[in-house]
């Protein structure tokens, strides 16, 4: 009898930088789709994926330089928090990578081992004509889009084109819109099927709102992508995860009692949206 049990993984969020607390509510925003007074930082992640013997990383994050050159945070390491999560980063052998951008392909060379899975449409963009334009670069860093270009001629990079599953239970689906090849992560988990959803949607209020982030390759892609989100989760968004809401860390709970910049996706939230 074949074995059509759904697997079950553990799924962490682990926030390994922040911006100024200050920072304005408008910025996360298209222009005119917020005129509202306050402030709206934002928190970076990283995600853990492991179970049924294997362990994803989604995404790589970014270090102290790019921390200094961009004006961030930097909390941690990204390899030492999944050190922190009984990972050795060294020893992983697949990242999925959402996007290029400087904060999701900043870390690549802490994967030694590893082989990155990223869409075919992303790696063209990057490398292509669109880049020669300051506004739709200035989310990538050079060194990372080389990077990723010599994993190429190492073999260890995995193209998708379009929606794929890599492992049972971890499936890949294009999005575009933030980046010309964005693609987010659907997990099945004991209580469903979780979206990572990357910068789909940065904050849950710009997929509720129907708002969308400023940085935006195609804002049509961007609104559609808000809506395939929704239905990945079936419609519970208490599966679906914003890419850098301060909302997901203080939702679900710690991955243990010190590990504050860890938490458990896979468990239910701790709050209502």
């Amino acid at each position: 009898m074949n074995d059509t049990r759904q697997p079950h993984y553990e799924v962490l969020a682990l926030r390994y930088a922040t911006t100024d607390l200050k920072r304005p509510r408008h910025e996360n925003f298209f222009p005119g789709m917020d005129l509202h007074e306050g402030d709206m930082p934002l928190d970076y992640y990283i995600w853990l994926i492991r179970g049924e013997g294997r362990v994803v990383v989604v995404d790589t994050g970014f270090g102290a330089e790019a921390a200094r050159m961009r004006g961030r945070i930097l909390l941690h390491e990204p390899a030492d928090l999944l050190h922190r999560a009984g990972v050795d980063a060294a020893e992983v052998s697949d990242v999925v990578l959402t996007h290029l951008h400087y904060d999701h392909a900043g870390g690549l060379s802490a994967f030694p081992s590893a082989r990155f899975h990223l869409q075919d449409d992303e790696m063209r963009f990057a490398t292509g004509r669109s880049m020669r334009h300051a506004c739709l670069r200035a989310p990538f860093e050079c060194r990372d889009v080389t990077q990723a270009v010599e994993l190429v001629f190492a073999d260890r990079m995995i193209f998708h084109d379009g929606d794929a599953a890599i492992f049972p239970g971890i499936e890949l689906f294009r999005v575009g819109g933030h980046s010309g090849g964005l693609q987010v992560v659907r997990v099945s988990t004991a209580r469903g099927r979780l979206v990572l959803a990357s910068d789909a949607f940065h904050f849950n209020e710009n997929r509720l709102r129907r708002a969308p982030f400023p940085i935006v390759h195609h804002l049509g892609e961007m609104l559609e992508g808000f809506v395939r989100c929704e239905e990945l989760a079936g419609n519970d968004a208490s599966l679906l995860i914003p890419g850098h809401d301060p909302e997901v860390r203080r939702r679900w709970p710690s991955f243990d009692g010190d590990a504050l910049d860890i938490v458990r996706l896979d468990l239910p939230p701790k709050t209502a949206e």
